[in-house]
């Protein structure tokens, strides 16, 4: 078989286009693969510019491109290859893999350049880009859900936790509230047991003074059931949440001297509480039943914790939109060390000794004083007494 003949079926059957071009960039010849790819009759190429084959802005730059490269040699495409855009006779554009060698022919350079449509690949490209977009945000909305159950699931954890705890909590109060009650409900009433069999034997001998020593043992005795009881029922309201504040209008002079005159009855041989108020104003808007709870427990506390002999001073004053209540004592003190836990449900502190208690007095008070919006503090030494501080911000509808 003739060489020109088999090169040029080679050329006519390749499935790529192949575009030859003279050193002017005018079309020479084109393979049938090029003519369909583009879209035109071989007439209508042949001896025209192939830059009619390119869009803009390739195609007003193209003899630019091969006028530089006569000039200075450099090559940017010749023996490189690369992507570019192709235009059809229609006006659409396909993108191509564009290949270019130069052969030297009879005194002459010609260009011939290889053309294999990317079409296909490009389509497959987005096609997989779109996929991997799709799959991206695929990712991030499962990504998203797996975060959002993770936080879901520390968060159960946290309130599990939480219950465990509060739990704990709830078993350390009872085990503490069986080991109290069992030593405080056992006193008193081994008090009043032999009060009352005692008083059989004074009544014979009609000793009145005797008798009347021991019903005082035992009245004091109920009286200390009856504290007991009473704060096992204010704590269980207060974890229950049953406690509600209810805010009214009172005179705070005629509310504390009232609680002065109750709790004097109260108090050892020889104490004294001492009640003075400061301000120009005695309005206050509180709970009452609330307060008078608080300021009960406190001068209980100072009864209980100081001697014979001794003041107790009980203080209120109405000053910069504030009710501020003072109980102060010159009693046993509270150690510094126990301070910190004086609030605490069931803490007494290591000082007490034998002095009756439950241990929950303060531990409500604070409770009691946080409902109403209002702040404690203790000021306390050991031998030297204690001092605790109620102040209440003053509520407008006063």
């Amino acid at each position: 078989m003739d060489r020109s003949k088999f090169l040029d079926a080679i050329i006519e059957n390749a499935i790529d286009g192949i575009i030859t071009i003279d050193d002017k960039g005018i079309i020479e010849h084109l393979n049938p693969a090029a003519l369909e790819l583009f879209g035109y009759e071989k007439s209508e190429l042949v001896g025209k510019n192939v830059s009619v084959l390119m869009p803009e802005p390739d195609r007003s730059r193209h003899d630019g491109y091969i006028h530089n490269y006569n000039t200075t040699g450099t090559k940017h495409i010749i023996g490189i290859g690369r992507e570019v855009n192709g235009k059809r006779k229609n006006g659409s554009t396909f993108p191509f893999r564009l290949g270019v060698s130069e052969v030297k022919f009879s005194d002459r350079k010609i260009y011939t350049g290889f053309i294999h449509d990317l079409t296909k690949e490009k389509a497959s490209e987005e096609q997989i880009k779109s996929y991997t977009e799709k799959l991206e945000v695929k990712i991030r909305e499962r990504t998203k859900d797996l975060v959002k159950l993770v936080s879901e699931l520390e968060m159960a954890k946290e309130n599990m936790r939480a219950l465990f705890q509060k739990e704990k909590e709830v078993n350390q109060l009872k085990t503490r509230f069986v080991s109290m009650a069992s030593h405080e409900f056992r006193t008193p009433l081994s008090s009043i047991q032999l009060s009352a069999s005692l008083i059989d034997k004074y009544t014979t001998k009609q000793d009145a003074a005797s008798v009347e020593k021991h019903t005082a043992k035992i009245k004091n005795s109920i009286n200390n059931l009856t504290t007991i009881l009473n704060d096992f029922l204010s704590l269980e309201k207060l974890e229950a949440g049953k406690v509600e504040v209810s805010e009214q209008a009172f005179n705070i002079i005629s509310f504390a001297e009232e609680i002065t005159e109750e709790m004097q009855l109260l108090t050892k041989q020889n104490q004294h509480i001492v009640y003075e108020h400061q301000g120009t104003s005695a309005d206050a808007f509180l709970d009452p039943n609330l307060l008078k709870n608080c300021i009960i427990n406190l001068i209980s506390n100072a009864i209980k914790y100081s001697g014979e002999d001794t003041l107790i001073q009980f203080n209120t004053s109405l000053k910069d939109k504030e009710l501020v209540v003072e109980v102060s004592d010159n009693g046993i003190g509270i150690p510094e060390v126990d301070q910190d836990s004086l609030f605490e449900p069931f803490f007494r502190a290591h000082n007490t000794g034998d002095i009756p208690g439950t241990g929950l007095g303060l531990n409500i008070v604070k409770r009691y004083v946080g409902l109403m919006n209002g702040t404690v503090t203790c000021l306390s030494e050991q031998h030297a007494g204690t001092k605790f501080t109620l102040i209440f911000p003053l509520n407008k509808k006063v």
